[in-house]
């Protein structure tokens, strides 16, 4: 995934205010007795003024997951899950990798190799380059 520009980013912001607004608005006519409050939260980072003009309230890093858990030292206490869990995520995509890897290799050598092992380029041009 490609990251978003910059403009791509305050447009982000812009829609969920808005987004945000509306269920106010739809909370308030249907009379519910619920205390609503926008919040932008975000994973990482500092922000040391969290209430913002457009009506919600942003937490970065330790703020954030202090909101969600309860516990103002929850942010350091994921550290070590999160980073087993994303060794296992890239131990399962290496092998993933490596099994394409192996079979685009397989088909290549079945389609474009000589029996010594050289590449047969007459063929893999003709692939690549011939009218059909």
């Amino acid at each position: 995934m490609k990251p978003l520009a910059p403009s791509d980013v305050f447009q982000y912001v812009e829609d969920n205010i808005g987004n945000f607004n509306t269920a106010k608005k739809v909370l308030r006519t249907s009379n519910a007795r619920i205390n609503v409050e926008a919040v932008n939260g975000c994973c990482y980072g500092r922000d040391d003024h969290p209430y913002k003009e457009a009506g919600y309230v942003k937490y970065c890093g330790q703020r954030f997951w202090e909101f969600i858990s309860g516990d103002s030292s929850f942010f350091t206490e994921i550290i070590e899950p999160l980073g087993h869990q994303a060794k296992e995520r890239n131990e399962e995509f290496e092998e993933a990798y490596n099994k394409m890897l192996n079979r685009f290799t397989l088909e290549f050598g079945e389609k474009f190799c000589n029996a010594d092992g050289s590449i047969d380029w007459e063929a893999l041009v003709e692939l690549n380059s011939s009218a059909q």
